[in-house]
């Protein structure tokens, strides 16, 4: 396979676009629209005690207090946004935030928390939140503002759950493959603060959630796990899921006690639809990963490139979608269908990774070296007898958040230049995809996306660019 890997990069000192940069300012646009604080100013708006917020109307007089909790990996920059148009009528707030980070308003406490396994700072965190709720009174708005990370940020485990049980739940659930909608599910049912809990908190108070979305289909149950939302799920649901994964019976006996006292009936479930404590809660959600797609292809049409929107919900395994994504890809190029005419296809959502080795990685590094491997498969994307013109691809895929698991990247991008880096270095791309090392890969072989802090968190993108060798 070298020699082909040598012949599949033939060209691309020839190309007509550089791939890796436009790769780039295509994120960076996405990335720069969907930004926490620039879509809280674009979609609320205050003209005295009139409060707008996507065009329904709020009269400030009517509350005698304003709070705000902010939640998840934007909330600092959600809340700092909506502080400052609240000014004096603010009454006071709490703000998940890193370590030393501060937000401008005064009448803003930072607290600080843990993602993705929860830890004391959580709980803490989480005791703070449902104290300022209940603080809150029949004449008093609370806004929350929510964004993708609360569940493990903001952690309150149903007695006799330990924060050890909890993060034994999550973790192996992460391990095992299940996906944010199972995950959420069980958390749900450990906790005191999701599934409606907040919300019955802040009750009789009004709720006004503002809400960026890390969520397959927008579902407000599941984004941070619900915490101003009904939940339709059951701990029958919870512990079917744990039973699935081969879970339950090594569960914690306080995991198992907990859901088995729900099935009795013992303790209640979570907040179901219809409960009166919706009755004074509005939610908006003002960012999504479609509004990430979108403007991702429009920078890829003025680029050049014709945008195609796959996907604005993929799920599943990273190596399956890998091995979907190039087929379509290559079926594409091979066809003729999109003539020489460079393209860009777009996809969102977010997947998972099964683990099985014991390498460094994230789903996002995951699915971009098991899409390299594809690939390379492939004739369309190297040269062969019967294919004289190949096709110049590259294949990137990043967490919007700015983080892709236990990592510090946000993703990866790669051709067949990075196959013949690798080829060259004796690095074999099957064995790091095996032990699930792909962010090694990567640093060795180049193409680690590092951002930093987005300031947004709406589930992940993924693009492929394909781009015909000059004649």
């Amino acid at each position: 396979m070298q020699s082909e890997y040598i012949r599949g990069v033939i060209g691309e000192s020839r190309r007509r676009h550089d791939l890796p940069d436009a790769a780039q300012k295509i994120f960076r646009a996405a990335l720069r629209e969907v930004r926490a604080d620039r879509l809280v100013r674009r979609n609320v708006h205050r003209l005295g005690a009139e409060l707008s917020i996507r065009g329904r109307s709020f009269d400030l007089s009517c509350y005698e207090r304003v709070f705000i909790i902010g939640i998840g990996k934007a909330a600092p920059f959600m809340t700092d946004s909506l502080a400052k148009i609240l000014g004096r009528r603010l009454t006071e707030g709490i703000a998940i935030c890193s370590p030393g980070q501060r937000i401008s308003s005064n009448k803003i406490i930072c607290l600080p928390a843990a993602h993705p396994l929860p830890d004391e700072r959580s709980i803490r965190a989480a005791r703070r939140i449902v104290s300022l709720a209940h603080k809150a009174g029949p004449k008093d708005l609370v806004f929350v503002l929510v964004s993708g990370g609360a569940s493990a940020q903001v952690c309150l485990p149903r007695r006799p759950v330990t924060l050890a049980a909890k993060r034994w739940v999550t973790d192996s659930l992460l391990r095992a493959g299940a996906d944010i909608v199972e995950l959420n599910t069980v958390r749900k049912h450990l906790s005191e603060v999701k599934g409606g809990c907040l919300a019955e908190a802040a009750y009789p108070a009004a709720v006004i959630n503002l809400v960026l979305s890390d969520i397959v289909g927008n579902d407000l149950e599941n984004i941070a796990s619900g915490p101003t939302y009904w939940d339709l799920t059951t701990y029958a649901d919870a512990r079917r899921i744990l039973k699935k994964y081969f879970l339950w019976a090594k569960a914690p006996a306080s995991v198992r006690a907990v859901i088995q006292a729900g099935l009795s009936r013992r303790i209640p479930e979570t907040l179901k639809k219809g409960d009166h404590v919706f009755r004074k809660v509005s939610t908006f959600i003002i960012g999504d990963n479609g509004t990430a797609l979108r403007t991702a292809a429009s920078r890829a049409k003025a680029l050049g490139f014709r945008p195609v929107i796959l996907c604005a919900g993929d799920s599943g395994e990273a190596r399956d979608a890998a091995r979907e994504y190039a087929a379509i890809a290559a079926e594409l190029a091979g066809s003729g269908k999109s003539g020489r005419a460079p393209v860009c296809l777009l996809a969102g959502g977010e997947l998972t990774v099964t683990v099985r080795g014991k390498g460094r990685g994230g789903r996002n590094t995951e699915f971009a070296l098991a899409a390299l491997l594809e690939f390379m498969k492939r004739p369309p994307f190297f040269l062969t007898k019967s294919v004289p013109h190949a096709r110049n691809f590259l294949v990137a895929s990043l967490g919007t958040d700015g983080r892709d698991g236990p990592t510090d990247a946000a993703g990866a991008w790669a051709t067949a230049a990075t196959a013949l880096r690798a080829a060259k270095r004796n690095l074999s791309a099957e064995e790091y995809l095996e032990r699930n090392d792909s962010y090694n890969f990567f640093k060795k072989a180049g193409g680690l996306i590092v951002t930093g802090p987005t300031r947004t968190n709406v589930m992940d993108l993924r693009l492929i660019l394909l781009d015909p060798a000059a004649d």
